[in-house]
């Protein structure tokens, strides 16, 4: 039974996103905050999609939650495997203020990384159109967080990561759907390895601080069974040059005006 809004739950700020359009109920002192990545994620799925998607590992539901809020006939599927933060993600989407979208909303607790059979007893395969991911890709040495659940969320836990979330991807996108992975660019090679048995036609866009720093993420997205070569898009830069502000592309993108593609 999903308790009431109405009933307590401690520590928690409600943050509007998209200029408003959304609202997301989050842990204050403790477990992963949404930011940037998530809505830069979420903006990797075209302005057209119109079908069914799954955030693996979706938290508090912020990536998932952007995607409705945009693409105003999909329907997305919130998994997350953490008892603690699929509440958040149940209280995110009962909000008054999401009831626009909270029919076109559920949340799925369960492990993106669980075998075959036990997966089939919450999710059907192949009955989405498209999955979005952001995996625990920081080692232990870069990110050791005291709170366990900040530390579940950015840790990886080994090195098959990827290749174990986009295998669950891979049974739960139909042939044609599409996936999309946001990362450092250090997983670009392991992200790749992982998607080859499974996801063609991968473009890459890295996002800059700015024109003149490295990338320091890397959003990769596919398609289920497309035999298409590797294509690296155009760059993103986040901020203008002198500025710690998103620069108006940016701006655009992060609050669900245009996507990161330019679909």
């Amino acid at each position: 039974m999903t308790p009431s809004v109405a009933d307590p739950l401690p520590d928690h700020t409600v943050d509007a996103f998209h200029r408003g359009a959304f609202h997301l109920v989050q842990p204050s002192k403790k477990g992963h905050r949404a930011g940037t990545d998530a809505m830069m994620l979420a903006a990797s799925v075209p302005s057209s999609f119109a079908g069914r998607l799954a955030d693996l590992g979706a938290g508090a539901g912020a990536a998932g939650l952007a995607v409705a809020s945009r693409c105003q006939r999909s329907r997305v599927t919130l998994i997350e495997r953490s008892a603690e933060m699929a509440e958040f993600a149940r209280r995110s989407v009962a909000l008054p203020l999401n009831a626009h979208i909270a029919d076109r909303c559920e949340v799925v607790q369960a492990d993106v990384r669980l075998d075959e059979r036990t997966r089939r007893t919450v999710l059907v395969d192949g009955s989405f159109d498209w999955a979005i991911m952001n995996p625990p890709f920081n080692s232990g040495l870069d990110h050791a967080s005291p709170d366990a659940l900040r530390r579940e969320a950015h840790v990886m836990e080994d090195g098959e990561v990827f290749f174990d979330w986009l295998k669950t991807a891979s049974w739960l996108v139909r042939p044609g759907g599409g996936v999309s992975v946001i990362a450092r660019p250090v997983s670009l090679p392991s992200i790749l390895n992982a998607m080859r048995p499974y996801f063609g036609k991968c473009e890459v866009k890295a996002l800059h601080p700015r024109a003149e720093k490295p990338a320091i993420r890397i959003v990769v997205r596919a398609r289920r069974g497309a035999a298409a070569e590797l294509s690296i898009a155009s760059p993103h830069i986040l901020h203008d040059p002198g500025s710690d502000r998103l620069s108006a592309a940016a701006d655009d993108i992060s609050n669900g005006r245009a996507s990161l593609f330019g679909d």
